[in-house]
């Protein structure tokens, strides 16, 4: 797979009110293959919504170079295509809704676009089928759940047909209903329809699914992996005030006392089968009515 994003020492500072530079990111060298998922992690202010918002040129480097594509981010000619082809969905879904019907809302991108109407009505039903909310696409947003709105704003992306999405935190204003049907839909648009998904989360339950996960901290890329290589890095990430998921913490106490278990546990359900096989391998007999 060709890389798709590319830094390449990039730098970048904000300034106060004594226009004093406050730096963010530093030498950060950074690379998303065509149709990867990858998981942005770490604490607040360490840079990762930052870095996110040089993919689609909202913000420029003060030093080194993004290539989106191969497209230079800091060149004016370029910013159409990388827009077009890079789309952002932020945290609070109601800040990019701009209709009053769904459906309405999602022929927005591609009105702006100057697609051909006959086209658009395709876009439009092809996006919300895509995040299966079809049914919905004569209500009013402001009435659906806020997954539901998180949903219609990932089809008004999609409907756009960017390579790329970018989604920066758009779990965090959810409850558990909510969080579930958005990270359905981001897994669905990747493994279905090959589309390349950076996820900026403090939720590790969702990063798990994630080809490749990115540990940033203070500007700086710390350490990255598969989930499995970073997730057992309990202690390091511990150290960095970031959790891990549930069923590696359990499992991570349990060796500590003792218990034999895989390091790598990332799902509950390879929690629940590696139990399972341990007690087997002690004699214990498993319940045919849990099974």
């Amino acid at each position: 797979m060709s890389e798709f994003i590319k830094c390449e020492k990039v730098s970048f500072q904000y300034y106060n009110d004594d226009s004093k530079p406050i730096p963010v990111l530093k030498d950060i060298d950074f690379s998303v293959k065509q149709g990867e998922f990858v998981a942005l992690v770490g604490r607040n202010g360490c840079g990762k919504s930052t870095l996110a918002k040089h993919f689609n040129a909202i913000l420029l480097p003060a030093e080194g170079k993004v290539l989106i594509d191969g497209m230079d981010t800091s060149d004016d000619k370029n910013k159409y295509d990388i827009r077009q082809n890079v789309g952002l969905v932020l945290q609070n879904p109601d800040n990019q809704i701009v209709a009053t019907i769904v459906e309405e809302d999602v022929a927005f991108g591609p009105e702006n676009l100057g697609i051909p109407s006959k086209e658009i009505r395709e876009r439009v039903d092809w996006a919300l089928k895509a995040v299966d909310m079809y049914d919905y696409r004569k209500h009013a947003p402001h009435k659906l759940s806020g997954g539901q709105k998180q949903r219609v704003a990932i089809a008004s992306i999609i409907a756009m047909r960017p390579k790329c999405i970018v989604l920066d935190e758009p779990t965090a204003m959810l409850d558990p209903k909510g969080r579930r049907e958005v990270l359905d839909t981001i897994r669905k648009l990747n493994s279905e329809l090959g589309i390349t998904i950076v996820l900026i989360t403090h939720y590790m339950d969702e990063a798990v699914y994630a080809n490749r996960v990115v540990v940033m901290e203070k500007g700086v890329i710390a350490f990255e992996g598969t989930p499995g290589e970073v997730f057992s890095q309990y202690d390091q990430l511990k150290s960095m005030g970031l959790d891990v998921p549930q069923c590696t913490r359990l499992a991570h106490k349990l060796r500590k006392k003792g218990v034999d278990l895989p390091a790598n546990i990332l799902h509950v359900d390879d929690c629940v089968r590696a139990i399972a096989d341990l007690f087997e391998k002690n004699g214990v007999k498993r319940n045919p009515a849990a099974q």
